[in-house]
């Protein structure tokens, strides 16, 4: 049965007065007699018309029970134009996390969210479903590769101080899988457990210590995620039937713990099941009016074989796989044809080619699987789809590129597959790269100018710094800003810096790049972020007789 707004209401004040009198927000923690959000809350995967919210309720102990979990969404912050507000449960098979499709909702609105279970209340989140029908100006940033080891989410932090954003995307690299000291060693940032992670339970365990982390809990709470998966999400340069860092036999069957990682990922993220009979199918298709089009992409697990040990230009190796890229034809055409101003395509590796010394930099990148590039790039060409974008992680650096069908060849040579590095004729769409959250680049730029030299499509490249990618679309253009953080290894430092700007304008399908003093202006209308726990517990105290 579903709580009243009363009795929520009055649950909110008395777990709040319990923490406001301590002076902590997690005070009741010790010697608590009852469950907890130690977790956060989340939101994600918004449409037009719904958004999923999530949390984690933590059991007072490991004995296995069912938990009863209340919760409302509103319009406001102070849930006084209530929307839904329900019951559910949770338990031990989802390792208590609760995961909810909130629909019937208004376009490009945003929404305030709570839990409450055994009079314990989570803390207030804010999220935002997508525009419908004429849409005039979008903002949103994308991030990929946050190594809990490696330093702090010092970028997460910077963005959730962003009211100005529509959604954060997250290309990947959500957790990693490695054990202690295999993979960074910043002090008080251990891995929990301390081993690899290789089969659910470990997956689970890995996710709820990253979960406890202040910047990811608050970007989560002011901001809906789009997410996808990369490769550490199971293990290193994983491929649909195997991966780098999996040992068969001694880390039990990779099937097994590729389900794993899957089954964890479903449950600790934000993610709306695209298909419960395919639960390895992640790509999907998000539409902000009629300006734009996103389709997340699977690079890893769903159709990649694997990857080349040398350059190769076999034209049969798979890395979305046939069924992934006849959807992703199928969305890219059907996009234009309803009239969408832009198409951009989320995913992980770098797709545009890049070589240094004439040789393929990278074959886990779509240089490995040359054919599987060339299926994509005709698509585009051959039904004269414009305006497509790539936003791509991973690589834990920051380019700028055009995707040009031979970007090595002169139009002069090749009139019909050729590249004008001076002017970007000849090319078909560009790429965004986002730089690491926290996972390191290079130690310097030395090798910048060899990729930029030998690379005429490669307009920008920064190989050392953390940070995330800010972009500004409207019908004119897409605007891509580049941050890079001033620290990861001093907790709570905010310092960040624009590095580069670059714009690409309607019907020219190349990069054009812009000073950095012509950064884009946020929207006017955007809903204040939400104040801390403390301050809202603090208000509805304060606002005690009006409840009604």
């Amino acid at each position: 049965m579903a709580i009243s707004r009363r009795n929520f209401s009055k649950s909110v004040l008395i777990a709040g007065a319990g923490v406001a009198a301590s002076g902590a927000v997690n005070a009741e923690i010790t010697d608590r007699t009852v469950a907890t959000f130690n977790h956060g809350v989340a939101s994600g995967d918004p449409l037009s018309d719904r958004v999923i919210i999530w949390t984690r309720v933590t059991p007072l102990d490991d004995i296995p029970t069912t938990l009863f979990v209340n919760y409302r969404v509103a319009r406001d912050i102070d849930f006084q134009q209530v929307v839904i507000e329900q019951q559910t449960i949770t338990d031990q098979n989802q390792d208590y996390t609760v995961k909810l499709d909130i629909t019937n909702l208004d376009p490009d609105t945003t929404y305030y969210y709570q839990f409450e279970c055994e009079g314990q209340v989570s803390q207030i989140g804010r999220t935002k479903t997508l525009p419908a029908g004429f849409t005039e100006h979008l903002r949103l940033a994308f991030v990929s590769c946050s190594n809990y080891a490696y330093g702090y989410f010092n970028v997460y932090g910077m963005l959730a101080e962003r009211p100005d954003l529509d959604a954060i995307l997250h290309l990947g690299d959500y957790i990693y899988e490695y054990g202690d000291g295999e993979y960074g060693d910043v002090p008080g940032r251990n891995p929990e457990p301390r081993g690899e992670t290789t089969n659910l339970s470990e997956y689970r365990q890995r996710y709820a210590q990253y979960r406890t982390d202040a910047d990811l809990q608050e970007v989560h709470r002011q901001h809906p995620f789009i997410c996808v998966w990369d490769d550490h999400e199971s293990a290193n340069n994983a491929y649909q039937d195997g991966a780098e860092n999996h040992t068969e036999g001694s880390e039990g069957r990779w099937t097994d713990r590729k389900a794993d990682s899957v089954r964890a990922y479903y449950e600790w993220m934000p993610i709306r099941q695209v298909d419960a009979n395919d639960p390895a199918r992640i790509f999907r298709r998000f539409t902000f009016g009629n300006l734009m089009d996103l389709m997340m992409l699977d690079t890893r697990l769903y159709g990649r074989d694997r990857a080349p040990s040398f350059p190769s230009n076999s034209q049969s190796r798979r890395l979305l796989g046939d069924t992934q890229f006849n959807w992703l034809a199928d969305q890219l055409s059907d996009s234009k044809d309803n009239g969408v101003q832009w198409r951009i395509l989320g995913q992980q590796v770098i797709m545009a080619f890049v070589r240094a010394l004439g040789t393929p930099y990278n074959l886990d990148q779509w240089d490995g699987y040359p054919g599987e590039r060339q299926r994509v790039i005709d698509h585009l060409k051959d039904n004269d789809i414009d305006n497509t974008a790539i936003i791509t992680g991973d690589i834990h650096s920051s380019w700028a590129l055009d995707v040009a069908d031979r970007p090595y060849r002169s139009l002069r040579r090749d009139p019909r597959r050729g590249y004008d590095g001076d002017t970007g004729e000849g090319s078909v769409a560009v790429e965004f790269v986002c730089p690491a959250v926290t996972s390191p680049g290079l130690s310097n730029n030395a090798f910048r100018g060899l990729l930029l030299g030998g690379n005429p499509h490669l307009k920008e490249v920064e190989l050392t710094r953390r940070g995330y990618v800010l972009l500004d679309v409207n019908a004119d253009r897409i605007q891509a800003e580049w941050y890079h953080a001033q620290s990861i290894t001093q907790q709570g430092n905010r310092n960040q810096e624009l590095a580069f700007v670059f714009q690409t304008r309607d019907g020219e399908n190349r990069l054009t790049r812009v000073n950095n003093s012509q950064v884009s202006t946020p929207k006017s209308e955007s809903a204040p972020l939400v104040p801390d726990f403390v301050e809202e517990i603090l208000e509805s105290i304060w606002n005690l007789g009006n409840l009604s």
